[in-house]
């Protein structure tokens, strides 16, 4: 009795719709459009109702319970802890010392100063960072390389033990280096996937909350980004946050839109910096990566920076203008699930990364993320110029550290006045390196 009960509207509407298409009139069939009509309506009623009947077969039976991988990844037993960590480091009018430079780098760094690059040196100048009397009042999280993460103070002290005794929290540089993709257009793609989920677990059981990775995405020449340069970096990033977050590591994202030499105008670097940020939000959530878990490390909206023909005499866009195209940018792209948002500093001179992120707290006062800071240069240029590798200058240096990432903090609040510590000062155009990790 169920059974006919439950296909009998199947049953009727089949049975008249037979009827509807043998009961045609000689004028319908001698017109082919109308008679298919016809059909097709009766044919759609007894679609509609075996729908309808399917539906009602299936109530009160037990439905399977279908899980996301965003819910599986929520049942993780770091979900809570890299929320927390994330917020933490996120927090309103703190930033993050990005001194994650390879040995290679950071050698090219000192000898401009005149030291040498050795290891002895290398960590004199990341314990001259560290040990900065009241940076935590400033800096939240520091990045920093393989090698620095396992080193010690003078005074036998890790340096992890020191960043956190100032409630910094230490991070991790994971990725190994850029590699040119095939095309020869000059695009990169990131390393390091390969023992990634390892190395995690040995970064954490030393005492790194959080790591990096950094993929570059060009622009301004001809044919640049491609589709492949894009899908390719944002794979990278989602599958390296991925592995981050099962081993208990916060992942700083880091999609860099170049800012090279060229005539590109600030609306251009806009709508590749939303397309990038589009595609690696999607496949952070198809790789299930908990966003609450994670960092942002963003380029800013920048207009061609003119270091060579035509954009020799290009204009550096104001603050104002800045922020409104990077504010409009997030605001796209961006969900408000991510708490921070941290802007690589990308060449700019000291005092510019500074008003430029007073600026975008000013047009975005209520922004549903954090937008602060994880600067590199934008902190240590000055520092460094100022220690040299002298002992007689390393108080001197730290004061200067102190007061760059004050007024950045500042800015990071919305409350920087001036004047600043570094004024003035100019772009610094910064060659792509490839070919590995550089140690």
């Amino acid at each position: 009795t169920h059974s006919v009960h439950l296909y009998a509207p199947i049953l009727l509407v089949h049975i008249a719709s037979r009827c509807v298409i043998s009961g045609l009139s000689s004028s319908d069939k001698r017109h082919p459009n109308r008679a298919r009509t016809v059909t097709m309506q009766a044919q759609m009623q007894f679609q509609s109702a075996r729908t309808v009947s399917c539906v009602r077969a299936t109530r009160g039976r037990a439905q399977p319970k279908v899980l996301c991988r965003a819910f599986n990844s929520m049942e993780s037993p770091f979900a809570e802890e890299l929320k927390k960590n994330a917020a933490y480091i996120a927090q309103k009018g703190k930033g993050i010392l990005a001194s994650d430079e390879s040995n290679a780098t950071t050698g090219k760094r000192l000898q401009s100063v005149g030291v040498d690059n050795t290891e002895e040196n290398r960590r004199d100048w990341r314990e001259l960072l560290y040990t900065a009397p009241g940076l935590g009042q400033y800096v939240s999280g520091a990045i920093m390389f393989e090698e620095t993460l396992y080193q010690k103070a003078r005074d036998g002290s890790q340096f992890v033990d020191i960043l956190l005794a100032q409630g910094i929290y230490p991070g991790i540089k994971v990725d190994t280096g850029l590699q040119v993709l095939p095309g020869g257009k000059g695009e990169t793609t990131t390393q390091g996937l390969d023992n990634l989920a390892d190395r995690c677990k040995a970064y954490r059981k030393q005492g790194a909350k959080f790591a990096k990775w950094r993929a570059v995405i060009k622009i301004g020449e001809a044919g640049c980004p491609s589709t492949t340069a894009i899908l390719e970096n944002a794979h990278g990033l989602a599958r390296y946050a991925q592995i981050c977050q099962e081993n208990g590591l916060v992942p700083i994202v880091e999609p860099e839109v170049t800012l090279g030499p060229g005539d590109y105008s600030i609306d251009e670097t806009a709508f590749w910096s939303e397309r990038v940020y589009s595609h690696v939000m999607r496949l952070l959530n198809e790789y299930g990566v908990i966003l609450e878990g994670i960092l942002l490390k963003p380029n800013m909206c920048l207009p061609a920076r003119g270091h060579a023909p035509p954009g020799l005499d290009a204009p550096v866009a104001s603050p104002e203008e800045v922020a409104r195209v990077t504010v409009r940018t997030m605001m796209r792209s961006i969900p408000p699930a991510v708490p921070g948002i941290h802007f690589l500093s990308g060449g700019m001179s000291e005092e510019e990364a500074t008003l430029n992120l007073q600026a975008l707290n000013d047009e975005a006062p209520n922004a549903p993320w954090a937008l602060t800071f994880s600067y590199g240069r934008a902190l240590q240029a000055t520092t460094l110029k100022t220690w040299a590798g002298k002992e007689s200058n390393w108080a001197a240096a730290q004061d200067i550290l102190v007061k760059l990432a004050k007024a950045n903090s500042e800015a990071a609040a919305g409350k920087f006045k001036g004047p600043h510590p570094v004024p003035g000062g100019g772009r610094i155009l910064q060659a792509l390196r490839t070919g590995g990790s550089g140690k």
